[in-house]
C-alpha cells in the first residue's frame, strides 16, 4: 500500500534539535576566553622557569595569579568536555555506547577541574 503521508509529515520530528546553536556559541565563547587565559599561563611559566618550588608556591599564592589560574583551569575543562562531546556525538553511533561515553567523560571532566582547583586554593591558603 502507498504511503499516504506528505513529505513534511514524513520528517516531521525528525529536523534540528535547536540546541546545535547554543552548543557551538558556548564552543567558540569559551575558546575566545581561552585567548587571554593561555597567554597568561605561558608567559607566566616561562618567566618562572628555572624557578624553585618555594618561588612556584609564592607566584600562586598572589591572589590574581590564583583567580587568574582557576579561571584557566575551569574555562579549559569546559571547553574540552564540550569538544569531547562534538567528538562522541559524531562518531559514536550506538546510542548506549554514547550515553556511557557521555557520562564517563562529564565525571572525569569534573573530577579533573575539582582536584585543580583544590590544589591551587590549597597552595593559595597556605593549607
Amino acid at each position: 500500500m502507498a504511503d499516504m503521508k506528505t513529505p513534511l509529515a514524513k520528517v516531521h520530528g525528525l529536523g534540528s534539535a535547536k540546541d546545535g546553536t547554543h552548543h557551538w556559541m558556548v564552543q567558540r565563547m569559551t575558546a575566545l576566553a581561552n585567548i587571554p587565559l593561555v597567554i597568561f599561563m605561558v608567559v607566566s611559566f616561562v618567566g618562572n622557569a628555572g624557578k624553585g618550588h618555594a618561588e612556584w608556591v609564592a607566584w600562586l599564592k598572589q591572589p590574581l595569579v590564583s583567580v587568574l589560574v582557576i579561571l584557566f583551569l575551569a574555562n579549559f575543562v569546559y571547553h574540552m568536555r564540550l569538544g569531547l562531546q562534538v567528538v562522541v556525538e559524531d562518531y559514536v553511533h550506538d546510542k548506549g555506547t554514547k550515553i556511557a561515553t557521555m557520562v564517563l567523560i562529564t565525571f572525569a571532566c569534573v573530577l579533573i577541574a575539582a582536584l585543580s582547583i583544590f590544589s591551587v586554593l590549597r597552595i593559595a591558603f597556605g593549607g
